[in-house]
């Protein structure tokens, strides 16, 4: 349970009990529960986008990305922003990339990679609130959770929390999480491509960046949600 609680504390707000004789390596252990406290995330998501979408979908939308945002403390907007900044500056350049990526300071390309991905959410989540397939929204942040086991067994660029993540994820969990979320899935098989989408974004770490970093994790996860919410919608539009 302390592994679990750990989880919760890293990569959301919520509330969750005082763990005493804490020590920093256990926080390391603790990724294998990540898909799920994504699934926590998602049902806290698709519960306040059900909520609005009573009055509205544009209402569902806005109060299901302000628990989104809230909810994670935009840890991995952060991510995607620094490294929107560090491709934008870096110009195939590995040390310039690395150097951008560790400057806490926001720049352009990170201010807009972070308006179009809440915006992008937004508008999803206004089409997919006229919809009631509210599970299947609920596993999105919980697909895109077990993605991060994929990536952070990567070559890493910078030491940090990404490389110990690492370390503690073994294939068999990356499986047992895998095959858990496609049987799932089976309510909105159209996020069965979900792995796909994973392994894109690994391969795309590998030959445009050369590995990844914990900035490089969060960023992930903000780009494959968005691409799963819009695969979401797929099915609705093919049937009207």
């Amino acid at each position: 349970m302390r592994s679990l609680i750990l989880a919760i504390q890293f990569l959301t707000r919520l509330p969750t009990p005082q763990l005493r004789n804490f020590d920093a390596a256990e926080l390391t252990r603790c990724a294998h529960w990540f898909p799920l406290v994504g699934l926590l995330v998602g049902a806290f998501v698709a519960s306040a986008v059900w909520l609005g979408g009573r009055v509205d979908p544009a209402l569902g939308a806005l109060l299901g990305l302000l628990v989104w945002v809230w909810i994670t403390g935009a840890l991995h907007l952060d991510g995607l922003a620094d490294m929107s900044d560090a491709l934008g500056a870096a110009h195939r350049d590995k040390d310039r990339f690395l150097a951008v990526l560790a400057d806490p300071h926001l720049g352009t390309f990170g201010v807009v990679s972070v308006v179009m991905q809440l915006l992008t959410k937004f508008v999803l989540l206004m089409l997919l609130a006229r919809h009631d397939n509210y599970f299947a929204l609920a596993l999105i942040p919980a697909w895109a959770r077990w993605g991060t086991l994929i990536w952070a067994r990567l070559p890493t660029l910078k030491a940090g929390l990404g490389e110990r993540f690492g370390w503690q994820i073994s294939t068999t969990t990356i499986t047992l999480w895998g095959l858990l979320l496609m049987m799932c899935s089976v309510a909105a098989p159209v996020l069965c491509i979900a792995p796909v989408l994973v392994l894109a974004w690994r391969q795309f770490l590998l030959n445009r960046i050369g590995g990844m970093t914990g900035d490089l994790l969060g960023a992930g996860v903000e780009v494959n949600e968005a691409a799963l919410l819009l695969l979401l919608l797929v099915p609705f539009r093919i049937i009207s």
